[in-house]
């Protein structure tokens, strides 16, 4: 003679795998929601994105914007997803979480996602009008806000055409206070006595959680 579960238990346990299975489908609101980038000028990712997100097949970026092509070519996520570069529980540590030639890419954060960022060659750059004085832009979809930012800027003589970029090359120029929550935060920044090509590297802290944002930006101090 043979036991068979009642169909009511069997009901109730599918229900639950059911349930359990729905969880997975459920996406995260933190995680699923836009972050940002500074815009202004604009960081390397938010800078492809913006010149060749509608036409990122177009095989004349290979010799137009050679940088942007082999970050497309390495991994397009890094574009679409320009608002994504970030760090978790960093505690402010950030050039111990940071390795020296990474600093683009976050530390190889999100799986490696944006290594194309930290790639050495001519990037298009930002025309900065003033020999120094210029205005830092964040786009931030989601509003979170900011416990500071700091905001480096290559010394002089350094040539990010053919030079890895690491924290001795960057000069701290300027550390902010707090900012409320919104989409478009903006603050100035002097870097006197500099020339050319540089990378203007951001540290932008949200306040919403201990989430570092670190962002390059390829300037021409004209």
């Amino acid at each position: 003679m043979y036991w068979h579960a009642p169909a009511k238990s069997w009901t109730v346990r599918l229900g639950a795998l059911l349930a359990a299975a729905m969880l997975f489908l459920i996406p995260w609101t933190e995680t699923a929601s836009a972050h940002g980038s500074i815009v202004d000028p604009a960081s390397r990712n938010y800078s492809c994105f913006d010149r060749w997100g509608s036409d990122h097949l177009n095989p004349d970026m290979a010799q137009e914007d050679p940088m942007c092509w082999q970050a497309w070519q390495d991994n397009p996520n890094a574009m679409w997803n320009w608002n994504g570069l970030y760090r978790e529980n960093v505690g402010g540590n950030h050039q111990g979480a940071i390795p020296n030639g990474t600093l683009c890419s976050g530390g190889n954060t999100e799986g490696g996602r944006y290594d194309s960022l930290d790639a050495v060659g001519p990037w298009k750059t930002t025309d900065i009008s003033s020999s120094s004085n210029f205005t830092v832009e964040l786009y931030d979809q989601a509003s979170h806000g900011a416990d500071y930012f700091q905001v480096y800027v290559t010394r002089q003589g350094f040539d990010p055409a053919t030079q890895s970029l690491g924290w001795g090359n960057l000069e701290l120029v300027e550390t902010t206070g707090s900012y409320a929550p919104s989409q478009n935060i903006s603050f100035d920044v002097s870097a006197p006595g500099r020339t050319g090509h540089h990378v203007v590297f951001t540290i932008w802290q949200a306040s919403h959680l201990d989430q570092s944002y670190y962002l390059c930006s390829d300037v021409n101090f004209g």
